[in-house]
């Protein structure tokens, strides 16, 4: 019997080597693409984009006019106090103290190291900049 390591080695170098194929293969579909006049994407494959039919049919009490831009401070100006107040404190731990889903608190720590508020070392924050 095969060891494990071997298989999922072997596994690997298979899969690589179809990706590798199926790539020269949407290359080649492109530069054919692109000598019959046609527009070649270049879009790599992943989340499909939304369409226009979708967009018209929102109701009309979700964002029907101007989009609202991003509010200042806030959440991020108490995770950013709570940094300070607490360096290294996790993530989850400042959802917790703010009362909101982790997942949303992320991308407001990501601003937050953006903007040099913050600084990440591992799971942990750290205060910025000041």
């Amino acid at each position: 019997m095969p060891k494990a390591t071997a298989v999922l080695d072997e596994a690997h170098q298979l899969i690589s080597r179809r990706l590798e194929e199926l790539n020269e293969e949407r290359q080649k579909l492109e530069r054919a693409l692109a000598a019959l006049g046609g527009k070649a994407t270049g879009r790599q494959p992943g989340r499909r984009r939304a369409s226009k039919a979708k967009a018209a049919t929102k109701p009309a009490g979700r964002g029907g006019g101007k989009r609202r831009g991003r509010r200042s401070g806030g959440r991020a100006d108490q995770a950013a106090a709570l940094v300070e107040k607490s360096p290294g404190i996790g993530a989850s731990d400042i959802a917790k103290k703010l009362k909101i889903k982790p997942n949303y608190l992320y991308r407001v720590l990501g601003d937050l190291e953006k903007e040099g508020r913050v600084k990440k070392d591992g799971r942990r924050y750290f205060p910025g900049k000041s």
